[in-house]
């Protein structure tokens, strides 16, 4: 008998790529304080969030498979997290704008009745366009991209933002790195075919 898996994360992106797999899973908000700890690097940033994600629904559902997820956008070390709004993100994308920035999209598994417990990271290089003031207002108004780390919605108009992507887990810049997760799933006893 497969175990219930639960998509610990309310991003409407994550569930959309979990939805991808074909497997039967469940939502549930995992209701952990994002802050970032003073010096956190971004990286550590999204796998501390994405396992302590997992663990807080696994805590509730002892018995599931959770998957946890977090995005952290990286300015050359400093962490940028979902901008709320119009104006941070009009400030994240003029900061970003012909800038290098490395997205830490980070996953974790957990199975607490079996012991089980993997986590990894999948950092995507994007390179911004020099954007000017007017294409980030068309953008912002257009995609409304506040619920996104950094401002950038690449599976939208975000993609005009970018002049290159570079990953080994494409799905990562979306929110949830597939390849990592199905490969924990499978560790986990997941069957996922």
């Amino acid at each position: 008998m497969q175990r219930l898996v639960i998509l610990g994360s309310t991003s409407r992106y994550r569930r959309d790529l979990m939805s991808r797999l074909h497997l039967p899973f469940d939502v549930q908000a995992p209701e952990v304080d994002e802050t970032p700890q003073p010096g956190e690097a971004p990286a550590d940033l999204a796998v501390r969030l994405a396992l302590a994600k997992a663990q807080a629904v696994a805590a509730r559902f002892p018995e599931a498979v959770v998957i946890g997820s977090d995005q952290v956008a990286d300015l050359h070390g400093e962490p940028l997290g979902k901008p709320g709004d119009h104006a941070r993100a009009t400030e994240q994308l003029r900061r970003m704008r012909g800038q290098t920035l490395i997205f830490q999209t980070a996953v974790a598994v957990v199975c607490q009745a079996t012991g089980f417990a993997q986590q990894d990271i999948a950092p995507v290089r994007v390179v911004f366009r020099d954007l000017s003031d007017a294409a980030i207002e068309r953008y912002l108004l257009a995609e409304q991209p506040y619920d996104c780390a950094g401002s950038a919605k690449s599976e939208g108009l975000g993609i005009a933002l970018l002049e290159a992507i570079d990953s080994d887990d494409p799905t990562a810049l979306v929110g949830l790195p597939l390849i990592r997760t199905c490969r924990m799933l499978r560790a986990a006893g997941v069957d996922l075919l």
